[in-house]
Order: C-alpha cells, then sequence, then structure tokens
C-alpha cells in the first residue's frame, strides 16, 4: 500500500513518536512519505517533504487558499508515487493550531481522498484556546489511541466500521539490566507541564519511607506551563524539601532510572499513557494516580495496576475555599464561553457541593496555589500529617508492595505481549484495507462529544485554568 502521513510538524513530542513508530512499523510492507509543516531538526526514519502551509499558524501566520494547498498536497504525492496514494493518513487534525486544517482536509476529500484522522487530544478535553468552530470532517475514517476516546465518538455520533481503535506500540528494544546505585529516589520521568500535577508529586514526597530525593527528569517547553514550574523549584527550594528538578538536562535517562526505588506518576490526565507501561521494561515498578480511564484498557491487557491510587483526599479548610470556588467555577463559564455554551449556575454550585460532600476535596482538583496552601499547612502543622493519613491511608506505605518482583515480571510480559511492534503493524495493515475499502457515512456531533467531556465533576484547575500563582 501507498500512505502519505500528515502532520503540521515532526518536532520531538508524543504525536510524532508515535509517527515514527507507524513508520518504523511499515517500511517493509508500504510506502511511505511524511508531508509536513516543518522539517524535522534530526533524521527521520522515511521521506519528508515540507508544505510550509501546513505548519502551526503561529508559525505560518500568512494569509493562504487552503484549496490550493489541497492541491499542492495532492501533487506532491502524486509526484512522490507516481500517482495517487491508498490512504492519507493525519494524526491530531481536531487541534485548531492551523486555522486552515480543516478546509484544507475537506478539500482533500472533495478531491478523492480516503482520510484517516488519528487523534490524539481533543480540544473539548481542556484546550478551549484550540477549538474549531466549525464541524470536524465527515464521512472519513477515525482512530483513536483509548477506549475512553473511543466510546465518546461512538456515542458522539461515528459508527463502529468507521472508528478504529490503534494503541500505541512501546519500545521493546533490549534494556540492559539498571543495576542501584547511589543516592536513593523516585523518578518522575516527565516534562513538567501543568496537567502532570508537580504539586502532588511534592506531597507525596513528604511520605517517603526511606527519605528518598524526588527527581523530576526536564522542565516543560511551553510558555504556558514555564511560570508554575519554576514556581515549584522556587517552593520547594524555600521548604529545603528533597526534590531535585532538571536532572534530565544533563544526565541520560537510563542513568536517572537506574537508582530509581520506582518511577512515580501524578498526571490528572493522559490520552494514552505510556509511564503507566514504561517503567515494567526497566525493570522498574511504576506507583501513583492512576487513570482510571486510560488504564482499564492496560489492565484489560494484563497490566496490574491495583496498587495505585484514584484520589488524594485534602480538607477543604487547609486552603481558601471560596477564592477557590470562585475561580473553579469563572474557568467553567470561560469554557463554556469559548465553546459557545451555557452552564447553569445551580448545576455548577450542586457539583461542587459534591466534590467537597463531607469537607474534603480531590488535591488534583485544585490550581498551584491552592496546593501550595494545602502543602505549606502541611509542613506546618504536625497535627496535620496524622489527619491526612487518616483520609488516604495508602500514604503510609509508598512505594511498598509485598510481591513487587513477581509483580513487575507479570507487568513487563503483558506489555511485551499486547504492545509489541508486531501486533501494532498488524493493526495498522487492516485500518488501511478498511479505510481503503470501506467507505463511510458519519459526522460528530460536537455538542454531544463537548458534553462528555466538560464534566464539572472531574474540573481540575490544572487542565483547564490559567496559571495564577
Amino acid at each position: 500500500m501507498k500512505i502519505a502521513f500528515l502532520h503540521y510538524h515532526l518536532k520531538t513530542g508524543g504525536v510524532t513518536t508515535c509517527l515514527k513508530h507507524q513508520v518504523e512499523a511499515l517500511k517493509d510492507d508500504c510506502d511511505l512519505c511524511v508531508i509536513t509543516g516543518e522539517r524535522p531538526k534530526a533524521g527521520f526514519p522515511t521521506k519528508t517533504i515540507q508544505i510550509p502551509e501546513l505548519a502551526y499558524s503561529t508559525v505560518y501566520p500568512h494569509p493562504f487558499d487552503p484549496d490550493a494547498i489541497a492541491v499542492a498536497v495532492i501533487q506532491t504525492i502524486e509526484s512522490y508515487f507516481n500517482g495517487p496514494c491508498d490512504v492519507v493518513h493525519v494524526h491530531n487534525p481536531l487541534l485548531a493550531k492551523n486555522k486552515n486544517y480543516l478546509k484544507i482536509l475537506k478539500a482533500l476529500q472533495k478531491r478523492g481522498i480516503s482520510l484517516f484522522l488519528q487523534i490524539h487530544d481533543f480540544a473539548e478535553d481542556g484546550r478551549p484556546g484550540s477549538y474549531f468552530a466549525e464541524d470536524y470532517p465527515a464521512d472519513c475514517h477515525y482512530g483513536v489511541v483509548n477506549s475512553r476516546d473511543y466510546r465518546i465518538l461512538l456515542e458522539s455520533g461515528l459508527k463502529k466500521q468507521g472508528l478504529h481503535q490503534i494503541f500505541n506500540t512501546v519500545s521493546l528494544t533490549d534494556i540492559p539490566p539498571l543495576s542501584p546505585a547511589g543516592a536513593p529516589s523516585v523518578v518522575y520521568p516527565i516534562r513538567a507541564i501543568r496537567r502532570k500535577n508537580i504539586g502532588e508529586a511534592i506531597l507525596l514526597s513528604l511520605f517517603f519511607g526511606d527519605n528518598e530525593t524526588l527527581v523530576i527528569t526536564l522542565p516543560p517547553n511551553s510558555a504556558a506551563d514555564i511560570d508554575s514550574y519554576e514556581d515549584w523549584k522556587t517552593f520547594a527550594a524555600r521548604h529545603q524539601l528533597r526534590v531535585e528538578f532538571d536532572r534530565g538536562l544533563q544526565h541520560p535517562y537510563e542513568s536517572i532510572v537506574a537508582p530509581a526505588r520506582y518511577l512515580l506518576t501524578t498526571s490528572i490526565t493522559e490520552g494514552f499513557g505510556f509511564s503507566f507501561l514504561e517503567p515494567w521494561l526497566f525493570g522498574k515498578w511504576v506507583w501513583g494516580r492512576k487513570l482510571a480511564d486510560i488504564c482499564t484498557d492496560f489492565e484489560a491487557n494484563g497490566v496490574y495496576l491495583d496498587h495505585m491510587y484514584s484520589a488524594l483526599n485534602v480538607p477543604v479548610d487547609w486552603f481558601e475555599l471560596e477564592d477557590f470556588y470562585q475561580k473553579w467555577k469563572r474557568s467553567i463559564n470561560d469554557a463554556a464561553r469559548r465553546f459557545d455554551m451555557v452552564i447553569d449556575n445551580k448545576r455548577i454550585q450542586n457539583a461542587f457541593a459534591s466534590l467537597t460532600a463531607d469537607g474534603a476535596i480531590d488535591f488534583g482538583l485544585l490550581d498551584e496555589k491552592c496546593q501550595k496552601q494545602v502543602l505549606a499547612s502541611l509542613l506546618t502543622h504536625r497535627a496535620h500529617v496524622a489527619q491526612l493519613l487518616s483520609l488516604n491511608p495508602f500514604l503510609a506505605a509508598i512505594g511498598e508492595t509485598d510481591d513487587q518482583l513477581d509483580l513487575i515480571e507479570t507487568n513487563r510480559k503483558a506489555v511485551t505481549r499486547n504492545y509489541s511492534m508486531a501486533k501494532y503493524r498488524q493493526k495498522l495493515l487492516a485500518i488501511y484495507r478498511q479505510v481503503d475499502k470501506t467507505p463511510v457515512q458519519q459526522h460528530i456531533d460536537k455538542k454531544i462529544l463537548l458534553a462528555n467531556f466538560l464534566d464539572l465533576t472531574r474540573f481540575s484547575l490544572l487542565k483547564w485554568g490559567d496559571y495564577d500563582a
């Protein structure tokens, strides 16, 4: 088959990594090329062709005719393949990073191009600034990376024959044994954007049983996340906490993981969730916040995550509750306005009453300002330690399990068995055959889609709110 991939850019990141994995999986079975708005700075495992108008609007801000760019894409494809391709596989097209992207895709459809749109992120899921007001492309095939999004898109109007689950693959190359060395540590191996919930990782560090240092590997890239990150560094230094930031800037990943007692995740939302799978391949186990929507897929494939927690409750009188409520309410109304909808005030009040029932709330719903107030209260009042333990008994045994080695081996085998490159290749080829041979008539009801994601019972300011120190 002849497959053309389409993406805004090929910068380092999750979507680009996924695209690379797809190229590596298919390179012996398909003719491939990648058409992108920005050329990769490093090498790429297949031919890349640049059409600058496909880049983010911030990168290419000049006006252009979407129909003309659609024609340019087709001409590029026909020149490269000496004729048409079978499928154009488009990554993350529903984020309005390029204001003309949907118009380009619809123009490609009108010219007979078979589209497969793989969705990694939705604007409706906490990214109102990237929302397209226009309808999403209809009568083409869609793909998603988890069962949650599959269910939501089915409810939103897509059909099973036109919607595909394509779980990511993980690197299954041989990894040498990593012998612990140096001072004991617990590693949070991520780029510390706001939704990774760094404040919760710092809170957990106060309960580490063997005085381990919390190691956070990389700073964020985006301006929206930098201020929050820098303020957490200042907070940790002021209170002399055992937290080290930025180690990944100077040290290779393997050397950071080697001395770790275990790896940590406190993220409040994920698209796929590599952090729940990769540690087992390094002979390490992962502990922290389990995201039910994401982890259901992994558990169905034999990855055991019962040792993780789903919420970390803190007393509402440890922070400025009324100020938080006003900001929470304001953020909900702001998000609704940007999605051109209205949420009844009584519904907001009822949701907040439910979230704060029994005088406690999940720490992951708070913004950084309130999280710091909780931490300061915990550090100042020793009696609060016992109170927090009574609300969250798992804090008394962080990073402990009776069958650690068995758990690592069981989960390593499950990951190796179910997320291999060979399985990934088979799934992709099956999807492409269906996209090529099976026309569909379907469209996404955007109101239903938004209603599924804009869930007030899980409305976290780390995802939806602007940063306020």
